[in-house]
């Protein structure tokens, strides 16, 4: 029996909502409603009581230190339904502060040092000299069976390293750090990235793989190029400009 309803939680939507993380929910709704799937999306505030295994994907935004403080507490109050979630299949996109946080831990410009879930061997420290990594970013990323290049916009002091698993190598841009070319983290389960923008609505096909992910959560022997494709005309012609503004050819 294929099912075809989506339930996402959005987690800390009204604090962890950085450059506009939000638009990555409504293009995810509508690329569901156009196909006929059902996508119900879930807010998730501090305090808030909620079985994070009842759903098909855990989405956590960006936000600045303040509101990673803010949240923490909470966020490790979940830690046990977070891998549980993840056990049973869950996918999880993470977003700058949301990526930074799955780590070990992750220390602020003034030298707080916020412990993170250690979920993954990644860390994240402020840059030097406060410097911060700013401005349009492509990279080079395999969504488990192709190859695509993703585009974004990154704004982050903090420097992201000993990240076994990146999600993509950087073309233009920084990435996790001003060093290693790598950027995000991507296991097949946890996507975890710093390009805002928001990610989605730049590039339908990770948008898709996302709906795929989670639809797989139900659907074990579905496969990505099973979701009915989508005119993505007007998306191309957006991604093909900011490509020639990174001098970048696909």
């Amino acid at each position: 029996m294929q099912h075809n309803k989506i339930r996402v939680c959005w987690m800390y939507h009204n604090i962890m909502d950085l450059y506009g993380d939000k638009g990555n929910m409504m293009v995810l709704s509508k690329r569901c409603e156009k196909r006929g799937i059902e996508c119900e999306i879930v807010p998730l505030e501090i305090g808030q009581e909620m079985d994070l295994t009842e759903f098909d994907l855990l989405f956590l935004g960006g936000g600045a230190d303040r509101e990673q403080v803010l949240l923490m507490e909470d966020l490790l109050k979940r830690k046990e339904q977070i891998a549980k979630a993840m056990e049973q299949g869950t996918f999880v996109v993470l977003i700058c502060g949301g990526y930074q946080l799955f780590g070990q831990y992750y220390i602020a410009a003034d030298g707080t040092k916020i412990e993170g879930l250690k979920f993954f061997d990644y860390y994240t420290e402020a840059g030097s000299n406060y410097q911060r990594c700013i401005g349009n970013i492509a990279i080079s990323a395999q969504l488990d069976d192709f190859t695509t290049t993703i585009i974004g916009f990154e704004n982050h002091g903090g420097q992201t390293r000993n990240v076994s698993k990146p999600f993509g190598k950087v073309l233009s841009g920084y990435g996790n750090n001003q060093s290693d070319h790598m950027e995000g983290f991507y296991n097949g389960q946890v996507l975890g990235t710093y390009m805002h923008g928001p990610l989605f609505p730049k590039n339908p096909e990770v948008a898709d793989f996302v709906i795929y992910k989670c639809l797989k959560k139900q659907n074990p022997e579905l496969k990505y190029t099973d979701l009915t494709r989508l005119d993505d005309s007007l998306e191309q012609q957006a991604r093909e400009v900011m490509l020639k503004r990174m001098n970048i050819t696909v």
